[in-house]
């Protein structure tokens, strides 16, 4: 009688067992008839599973983490392509309008006899080829800081020097312009961990757009409070109600309206991208009439 009720018990347990091993097996079928649908489609789906049993639930929450993960990172680089195909197109539409000012130049340069009207030619067309050149050093430059290998190497930079060869550097674009601006720097030697190409690089960024989009009033400070240095550059604008001062270091921002053919639309975008990468911050502002935009770093 025993040996019948363990007959029974083991034909029982070895059918649950065979059963289990079915279920198990049509899982993990279904499991790889998914993935493969997955890895031939573009979509978000994650894993679904109709049972828990022989880890099968825990091994479907680690393949849809990493999923998820791809997913993230899949959708991150189509973002970051766009971004750099957007930029070159927006340029190359840039870039037409000085090529095809020079052209013209050339042509009137070419047919032109009067030696003051042949200077007077020459000056424009050397300022259309420094804008180009600008806007080429500008496009190089974002697509170098969207590359996530790039890196910057920080060292002690005397951040008051920088700052004074910087501001004198536009001398003649001041005097062109008609501009004496108001320069308030500290005479202290302050230091702060930064690339110095690139900290020359964000001054000269924030002190161009001023330039290009300011009314002919710029003033150019630097303090320090406690271990914070703070750089302020500010101008007046002609219509402060159109900015948005949350939208200004986007790139391509109020192209239509605020760019000009010496702008690439991507200085402030690249100034805070390399200001937060030395550890800084960047932030604009509008007290009235004026933009400010203010840099800060922590000094030594």
């Amino acid at each position: 009688m025993i040996w019948k009720i363990l007959t029974v018990i083991l034909a029982v347990s070895v059918a649950v067992l065979i059963a289990v091993l079915v279920k198990i097996r049509a899982q993990l079928r279904d499991i790889n008839e998914q993935l493969d649908f997955l890895c031939e489609k573009d979509t978000n789906m994650l894993l679904l599973t109709d049972t828990n049993m022989a880890d099968i639930g825990k091994l479907k929450e680690h393949i849809n983490r990493f999923l998820e993960q791809w997913h993230r990172q899949r959708e991150a680089a189509a973002k970051k392509e766009q971004m750099i195909s957007d930029t070159y197109t927006n340029l190359s539409h840039d870039i037409r309008t000085p090529l095809t000012s020079l052209d013209g130049y050339f042509q009137l340069l070419k047919d032109e006899t009067d030696k003051s009207e042949q200077e007077h030619y020459i000056d424009i067309i050397q300022e259309r080829i420094t804008s180009l050149k600008d806007m080429l050093e500008e496009l190089f430059m974002f697509t170098k800081l969207k590359n996530d290998s790039f890196k910057l190497e920080l060292s002690n930079c005397c951040v008051s020097r920088l700052l004074k060869q910087t501001v004198f550097s536009y001398y003649e674009e001041w005097k062109k312009q008609g501009i004496e601006p108001s320069l308030d720097i500290c005479e202290d030697t302050i230091f702060i961990t930064a690339n110095a190409q690139a900290l020359r690089r964000v001054f000269q960024n924030v002190i161009k757009n001023a330039l290009v989009h300011g009314q002919n009033s710029i003033c150019i400070q630097m303090k320090q409070k406690n271990k914070m240095v703070h750089i302020l550059v500010s101008n007046d604008v002609k219509n402060p109600d159109d900015i948005d001062v949350d939208k200004v270091f986007e790139r391509f921002y109020k192209a239509d309206e605020a760019r000009s053919i010496s702008s690439s639309g991507l200085g402030l975008s690249i100034a805070k991208e390399l200001v937060e990468r030395m550890g800084g911050s960047i932030e604009a502002r509008l007290e009235g009439k004026r933009f400010v935009v203010e840099i800060q770093f922590e000094g030594e």
